[in-house]
This record gives structure tokens, C-alpha cells and sequence, in this order.
């Protein structure tokens, strides 16, 4: 593995070739410090999440940690899958910053800044929430449309709202706003899908007066208004008339972004190409990936949370991406903010495929040999006798909702800690969501701990089925750094804690500028 110094790294972003920049620290870690274009892959889920960040085996790729080893612990799991080119950026994220390179907190941030960058580049219109709420109150024609999946309206929404997630409000919006005299209004949470959305929806040529809702439901609650919760408010099937309609709009904003659309045969020489790497994305709602049948291979990747948040789907910079739809439509709007986004690389293929369910993730390593693996029923046996002591290597949201009992919470690549503070007793057992991580975990947990240690077969979700109790206590061995925590999962101030979030999304502007390697373009 060659070391690169912070100004190779800066120049290998500035050319033409791909490149994967990956951050191994866990969620929270990055989120306070790190690279532009670095994509979050933490060593305790590298096995589990890399395939498919970056599927191509002979991609370029950098790893970025503190300096701390995470690079090298990496580079022999990656190489024994056969990846081949790796670097890692000597000296870590620190040295980056050393060098007087900008560095950037939170999560999503090419995504973020892109929505700072349109809003400003288009004068995308906005309503505040005390001027929405007092036309609402005026029983003024309007509607607000919810542009985030479903689960995320149904946990806190604005009062009237519809879901309408992101790539559907173009195909939808005709239906629930017949009228071209309707204001139309759209949120997220904060800012990036409502200006997205919005935009879409002028960019499409819709009659109606758009507006983005400024800063979301945070906006909404810090004006002080009540947000609603649970509730099921969706768009329904799409009309004739809406479809011919969106159809249209759409032709058009393909002609204005230069948009190609290509054909299976395509698709299947894109596969066979070694020297490109090549996503194929299916940017449909969920439940109509999962149902109604998809192009084999394709990835269910809706294309509101593409756009929003397009470092969890692409690793590979300068990559190739195909976007399905049988209905062009989403597809076409989807690409034509990857294309603004500086995605050159961006194509539409118009199938809807006839495979069903979710594909198979690929996984690096080997499959966990049955000698190390435990029963449900024997674990439980265990337990009863004070015979062995469990690590949950779960994401810490998981673990804290339900675990085995006496379950201790850990990172599966900080387990040297977590081994030394737990309180052993007989035989350790790793368990995790599906006891996948468990068992690729259990070699290192071994060397560790010096004794006998197994993973249970199926995880927390055998134990569960299985009927087995799942308490909600819990005993962590190690602190949640795993995950960043949204502003309103946060315990304490929250209204602080919305309020800093809204502030770093409007100073992303400057903070890229000053960067200077984002190529995002304004809509020709």
C-alpha cells in the first residue's frame, strides 16, 4: 500500500480517473472532521458495506483515517478480496488539515452544499413558516408536499401535508394540484430536498406559483408551531392525464441537460466493461422496486435520497451510473441533478425488469464454518447458567432498542477495549443484526479474549424469532460513536441543536468555495 501526501491525494481529486475515497473512523468520528469527497465506510462494517460502494476491483482507492491504523487493518481485508490499487493518505485527516486543505463536519456534505448551491444559483422561491402558517390558517389554496420517504413523514410532519418523496413529485404533482391557481409548497426536514423539490417541480414547467418550505419541520417547530406525527397521508395511483403531463415535462428537461437514455444492450456491454465502474440504480418508489418487479442487478436507490444523499450510494468518483425507471420520468429528474451535481457520466434506461424482491449484498470474506457458530436455544441455556457473556456488534440504535439480555454493546473495530471491559463469564458469544458481522468478527474476538468464543447463527433477528426476551436495557462497552445523530434525535437542547444544523447547512456555501474542488453547474 503506497502513502500519499495530502497535496498527491488533492491532485489525484483534480484528474480525470476514478477514484474512491474512503474514511474508515466510525459515523460520528467523521462527522466532526473530514474530507470532501471522502466516503464513510467504518472498519467494523468494511466486510459488509464496501462491495457495493465500490464494486470494481481494480478501482483506485485511498484510505483516510487519524493516523491510527484503521488504514492498514483495512488494506489486508481489502486486499484479500482482490482490490488492488490502494494508497492511504499519510498522516490521516490531520495531516490534510496541516497542509491548510479545507476539512468539513457533518454528514452528506457534497449533497448539502448542492442545495446551498441551487438555491443560490436559481433563486429558488421559499415561504416561511409563520407566512405558511397563516395562509393555512386563511384556508388559502395550497399544498404542502412532504418530498421524504415515508417513514421519515409518518415520524413528524407539517400540518396537511402529503408524501410525495422527491423523484415522485414531478410524476404526482398534477394530481394534487389540478389547479394551476394551487400554491404549491415543499419540505424535508431542513433544506436541501425542499429546494430540490421545489426547483424539480419549476424546472418541469409546472403553472403553478412553487415554493420551498424555508428549513422544513425544523423551521416549522422552532417558530414555535406543532409538527404532526403517524400520520399515512400518500399520494395516490397516478392519473392519465398527471402521467401524459409528466411525461412531457420531463422530454423537455432531458433535451435541456443533455440527458441520454440507453437500451439493455448497452446496459449488458456497460456490465462487461472492467475499466469502468458501473451503478445501476433503480429510483422508483420502494415498494414498487420490491413488487412490481426490477431490471436484475439494480439497486433500489429512490431518487430524492440519491440526490439528497449521493455519497451513500456512489463510492467511486468519475464513475459511470445508469438510473432505471419505466416511466423515464423519475429517472430524468434524478439525472439531471446528478448531471448539475458534476456526475458527467449519467444515463436513463427506460425498464422495468421482471426481478423482485431485494438482491443478494455481496460480502467480502468467507462464510463463518459452522464450529463457530451457536444455536438460540444453546445460547440460552448458557445464559440461564451464568455460562457466557454476549457482545452485540449492532449499530448502537439497534442495540439500545432490543438486545439479548445482559448483551453488552460494542464496535466491532474497537473490540480490544470492549473485550477488556466486560464481565466474563464462561464461553463469549458476538451476536449482531443477522450475526453476519458477528461471524466475521469471531477470529479477532478470539485472539482477544483468549478463550472460547462464538457467533449465533441468524443474530438478534434468530433470537427474536425464536420468541426469546429482547430487553431494552443497556451495558455499553464502548461509547456510541457509531452513528450521527439527526438534530431532533438528539437528547438536551434540541431547538439548539436544529438551529446550529440549519446555520452549518447556509455557511456550506462559502466553506466549498473555499475548498474549491466541487465542479457543480448551474442549470443551462
Amino acid at each position: 500500500m503506497r502513502a500519499l501526501t495530502a497535496h498527491d491525494l488533492k491532485a489525484m481529486l483534480a484528474d480525470a480517473h476514478e477514484l474512491a475515497l474512503i474514511d474508515l473512523r466510525e459515523e460520528l468520528i467523521f462527522a466532526e472532521r473530514h474530507l470532501l469527497w471522502a466516503r464513510s465506510v467504518p472498519l467494523s462494517r468494511l466486510e459488509l458495506n464496501f462491495p457495493r460502494l465500490v464494486p470494481r476491483l481494480s478501482t483506485r482507492i485511498v484510505l483516510c483515517d487519524d493516523a491510527d491504523g484503521l488504514a492498514e487493518r483495512a488494506a489486508v481485508v481489502l486486499a484479500r478480496a482482490g482490490y488492488a490499487d490502494l494508497s492511504y493518505l499519510d498522516g490521516g485527516v490531520a495531516a490534510w488539515a496541516a497542509a491548510r486543505l479545507e476539512v468539513f463536519s457533518g454528514v452528506n456534505v457534497p449533497s448539502k452544499a448542492f442545495g446551498e448551491f441551487v438555491e443560490h444559483a436559481n433563486a429558488t422561491p421559499s415561504i416561511s413558516a409563520g407566512e405558511l402558517d397563516r395562509l393555512m390558517r386563511e384556508r388559502a389554496d395550497l399544498v404542502v408536499l412532504d418530498s421524504r420517504p415515508f417513514d421519515e413523514y409518518r415520524r413528524v410532519s407539517i400540518p396537511t401535508a402529503t408524501n410525495v418523496p422527491g423523484a415522485e413529485l414531478v410524476l404526482r404533482v398534477r394530481d394534487l394540484a389540478p389547479s394551476p391557481a394551487t400554491l404549491v409548497v415543499v419540505n424535508c426536514a431542513g433544506r436541501t430536498r425542499s429546494i430540490i423539490g421545489a426547483q424539480s417541480l419549476i424546472n418541469a414547467g409546472l403553472p403553478n406559483k412553487v415554493v420551498a418550505l424555508r428549513n422544513g419541520t425544523m423551521g416549522w417547530a422552532l417558530a414555535g408551531l406543532a409538527c404532526d406525527s403517524g400520520r399515512q397521508r400518500r399520494a395516490s395511483a397516478i392519473s392519465d392525464d398527471a402521467l401524459t403531463w409528466a411525461q412531457a415535462a420531463a422530454q423537455r428537461v432531458a433535451r435541456r441537460f443533455a440527458i441520454e437514455r440507453i437500451d439493455l444492450a448497452t446496459l449488458e456491454r456497460w456490465r462487461a466493461d472492467r475499466e469502468r465502474t458501473l451503478y445501476l440504480f433503480d429510483v422508483r418508489d420502494p415498494t414498487e422496486y420490491l413488487v412490481a418487479g426490477h431490471v436484475a442487478g439494480a439497486i433500489s436507490a429512490p431518487g430524492g435520497q440519491l440526490v439528497q444523499a449521493t455519497d451513500q450510494y456512489v463510492g467511486t468518483l468519475r464513475s459511470r451510473i445508469v438510473l432505471v425507471d419505466d416511466a423515464e420520468v423519475r429517472a430524468v429528474m434524478t439525472a439531471s441533478w446528478l448531471r448539475q451535481m458534476g456526475y458527467a457520466d449519467v444515463f436513463v434506461l427506460a425498464e422495468r425488469g421482471t426481478a423482485t424482491g431485494s438482491p443478494t449484498n455481496s460480502i467480502l470474506g468467507t462464510p463463518t464454518p459452522p464450529q463457530d457458530l451457536i444455536e438460540c436455544a444453546e445460547l440460552s441455556a448458557l445464559l440461564a447458567r451464568n455460562e457466557a457473556a454476549v457482545i452485540d456488534l449492532s449499530l448502537s440504535r439497534e442495540y439500545r432498542k432490543a438486545h439479548i439480555p445482559g448483551a453488552w454493546f460494542a464496535i466491532r473495530s474497537r473490540l480490544a477495549r470492549a473485550v477488556q471491559r466486560i464481565e466474563r463469564q464462561g464461553e463469549l458469544v458476538l451476536t449482531s443484526e443477522d450475526g453476519i458481522l458477528a461471524g466475521l468478527a469471531v477470529p479477532e474476538a478470539r485472539s482477544l479474549a483468549g478463550g472460547p468464543v462464538r457467533a449465533l447463527r441468524g443474530g438478534n433477528a434468530a433470537w427474536q424469532a425464536a420468541g426469546l426476551p429482547l430487553p431494552d436495557d443497556a451495558r455499553m462497552a464502548d461509547e456510541p460513536v457509531d452513528l450521527w445523530l439527526k438534530p431532533y434525535e438528539r437528547s438536551g437542547d434540541t431547538a439548539g441543536a436544529m438551529s446550529e444544523y440549519l446555520s452549518w447547512e447556509t455557511d456550506l456555501l462559502a466553506r466549498i468555495e473555499r475548498d474549491g474542488s466541487c465542479n457543480f453547474l448551474s442549470a443551462p
